[in-house]
């Protein structure tokens, strides 16, 4: 790894916090040429599938794009940041193990809504008004009423 200050390509590893099951490692390194010393954050790159919108384009899976969503449907509301960085980190999960090569938004945003649902009743209304594309009361209503149920399942 490169130092940030000085450009020496040889920094060592002087302390690390590696939880097995955390999706971000931790690092504090040393730079062999000027000493100075700063923090990495790794995270392991995941090959993540393709989605499919719903009028068929491709594009490639934005985590940034996700949580943006994510952070409008929950503004104001007392969601924690690490709640919403944990929830994508899930649905994340659950991509990659579909070994998929391709998956519809469709699918991820079902999921995101099934996670928001357990964590906020208000950011899940907001969610999935802007992604079901409410337009009548009605559809707010039906919308609803599913919550209703499956909190009544729970």
């Amino acid at each position: 790894m490169y130092c940030p200050f000085c450009d020496h390509p040889d920094t060592k590893v002087i302390d690390a916090r590696n939880h097995r099951d955390a999706p971000v490692k931790w690092r504090r390194r040393e730079c062999s040429e000027c000493g100075r010393r700063f923090t990495t954050y790794e995270r392991v790159e995941e090959l993540m599938p393709e989605v499919v919108k719903r009028d068929g384009r491709r594009e490639p899976y934005q985590r940034a794009k996700l949580l943006d969503g994510l952070k409008r449907a929950c503004e104001k509301r007392p969601v924690p940041a690490s709640a919403l960085d944990d929830l994508v980190t899930r649905v994340e999960r659950a991509l990659v193990e579909l070994g998929e090569r391709e998956v519809a938004s469709e699918r991820i945003g079902n999921q995101v809504r099934d996670e928001l649902r357990k964590l906020d009743p208000i950011a899940w209304l907001r969610f999935s008004s802007v992604y079901l594309d409410f337009g009548t009361i009605e559809e707010f209503r039906t919308a609803l009423d599913e919550y209703e149920a499956k909190r009544g399942r729970d």
